[in-house]
């Protein structure tokens, strides 16, 4: 079964450092709470704000060793009343999990876009 797992960040700068910190951050938490084997994804995409342009999201997860992996990334379109510096990400993951019991994770000022989850 092919399940979506969910998540964003927000980060402080735009800068490769920033945004390749709250990134790794970001797929570790996902990877820890969802028992995340990178064999069994299928894809990722991930997605920035139009403020962020100092490096793309996906080469946070390279530096994971997430080499095998195939990574997408778009921009978001430039809403003004959208959360600023924000990187999200679907991970299109194998897994025999039924939908109910997939965590996604919303770090730092992401939060505010799934209030329902505690995190």
């Amino acid at each position: 079964m092919l399940r979506g797992v969910r998540g964003a960040t927000t980060v402080d700068a735009n800068t490769p450092e920033s945004i390749q910190e709250r990134v790794r951050e970001l797929l570790t938490v996902l990877v820890r709470e969802n028992g995340i084997e990178t064999a069994d994804i299928g894809a990722v995409i991930f997605s920035s704000t139009p403020d962020l342009n100092s490096m793309y999201p996906a080469a946070g997860a390279r530096v994971l060793g997430w080499t095998e992996v195939p990574l997408f990334g778009t921009q978001e379109i430039d809403n003004p009343t959208g959360l600023a510096r924000c990187i999200r990400v679907l991970i299109l993951w194998n897994t025999d999990l039924p939908q109910e019991k997939i965590k996604h994770v919303y770090l730092h000022g992401a939060a505010v876009l799934r209030q329902d989850i505690n995190r």
